[in-house]
C-alpha cells in the first residue's frame, strides 16, 4: 500500500507520519536528505527534493512506504 506520493511535501510527510513512524527521519537522513529542518521542506514535494539530492525519488518513496506500511502494521 501507498502511503506517500511523489507530490507530497516534506512537511506533509513529516506532519502526517512521523508521531506513528518515527523511524521515517532514519530513512530520510540515511538518503542524504537532512529535509527535517530545512525551510523548503514545507514546500518541496519529495520528488524535487530527490531529485535534487540526486536520489532516485522512487527508491526513496518504497523505503518510505515500506517503513510506514511496517509501523502501522506491527
Amino acid at each position: 500500500m501507498a502511503y506517500v506520493s511523489k507530490d507530497m511535501t516534506f512537511g506533509q510527510l513529516l506532519e502526517e507520519y512521523y508521531e506513528k513512524c518515527p523511524k521515517i527521519v532514519e530513512v530520510l537522513m540515511e538518503a542524504g536528505m537532512g529535509c527535517i529542518g530545512c525551510p523548503h521542506s514545507q514546500m518541496e514535494s519529495i520528488e524535487d527534493g530527490a531529485m535534487g539530492h540526486g536520489i532516485d525519488p522512487d527508491l526513496l518513496l518504497e523505503k518510505l512506504n515500506a517503513t510506514i506500511g511496517a509501523a502501522l502494521n506491527a
